[in-house]
């Protein structure tokens, strides 16, 4: 059993990364479903919550279907997240994340996300001043560094393990990799084993399959993983991992059936939390990774992008049973 505070996990947890306009109440419903043990929150501008922007605070909403789930918020100032994070700990998830792995320009170039790995010691402080606020257990989200010649990543869990974090996830590449080339796990092994770290160590970076889960869980150690742009279009993942951990075996992948039927129930979560208009319009970016790997889908991806009510989606997906014929192995 893995321990974040006083939450109890099962014994190596998977779990759903925050993405940026993909991590929202919807995709979480089918992640959760599909075997993700705890999940996360997009990350939520603190500024925007301090501010009460109506698009951080709608980041906010969360359901007990999803329960366990943590609040992620970012930025680069001090005050500022400390007072974030009492915002994000009244919404009442199970737990409060701080994102300091965002790699996007306009994020860490002004010194938030992986921005404040070239600050240790603002790094430290920022996460203290946060602990202290909360009641709740308090994560971590991180890169390897700046870029190869800032790799400080014991260092950097060693100092917020000091200061009182829960658990602490580690992205395998730094802030100049953005997602290109192979994470490198063995940076994260390296803090796993560390004598000094006793908090939770969760990898993360290019889990896409149950083969390399069992080999990275094998190889480096960790406590458990966290699942990202794999389990877009594809929440089965979560499921198929942890069948193979457990036997051995493959489940037998999604039918078609199947594909359209999870499809449609997150466009019915789309709908419910955003509304017809929006929920329709948001779906657009999921499809073609519902449906990868069957042939002849393109026809049906641009129908799909372009009706503009629920019931021309609808008629469209239960009409790709059609291809159940040409589906390809992947």
């Amino acid at each position: 059993m893995v321990k974040i505070g006083n939450l109890e996990l099962s014994d190596f947890p998977l779990l759903l990364a925050p993405m940026e306009d993909v991590s929202d109440p919807p995709f979480r419903a089918v992640c959760k479903e599909n075997g993700a043990d705890l999940m996360y929150t997009e990350f939520i501008s603190a500024e925007g919550l301090i501010r009460d922007a109506v698009k951080s605070v709608k980041k906010l909403d969360i359901y007990d279907y999803e329960r366990p789930i943590g609040i992620q918020i970012f930025g680069e100032k001090i005050e500022s997240m400390r007072e974030a994070a009492a915002i994000a700990e009244a919404a009442n998830p199970e737990l409060v994340d701080i994102n300091y792995g965002c790699p996007v320009k306009k994020v860490a170039c002004k010194g938030a996300g992986a921005g404040i790995l070239l600050d240790l010691p603002k790094m430290q402080k920022m996460t203290e001043e946060i602990v202290k606020t909360c009641k709740l257990p308090v994560t971590v989200k991180t890169r390897l560094g700046w870029d190869d010649d800032t790799i400080k990543i014991v260092e950097v869990a060693k100092r917020l393990q000091d200061v009182g974090i829960q658990a602490l996830t580690i992205h395998g590449r730094t802030r100049k990799q953005m997602y290109k080339g192979e994470a490198n796990w063995s940076f994260i092994k390296e803090v796993k084993e560390h004598p000094d770290i006793h908090i939770p160590i969760f990898g993360n970076g290019d889990i896409d399959s149950p083969e390399k889960a069992q080999d990275y869980k094998n190889t480096f150690g960790t406590d458990g993983m966290m699942i990202g742009r794999a389990a877009i279009g594809y929440p089965w993942i979560f499921n198929e991992i942890k069948h193979f951990l457990k036997t051995g075996e493959h489940l037998d992948p999604p039918s078609l059936e199947e594909r359209i039927k999870v499809c449609k129930k997150h466009l019915d979560f789309s709908l419910e939390w955003k509304g017809p208009r929006q929920g329709i319009f948001e779906m657009r970016r999921h499809y073609t990774a519902y449906f990868k790997g069957i042939s002849n889908f393109k026809p049906y991806r641009k129908n799909l992008v372009e009706a503009g009510t629920y019931e021309e989606v609808v008629e469209i997906l239960e009409s790709i049973i059609e291809l159940k014929g040409e589906m390809l192995i992947s």
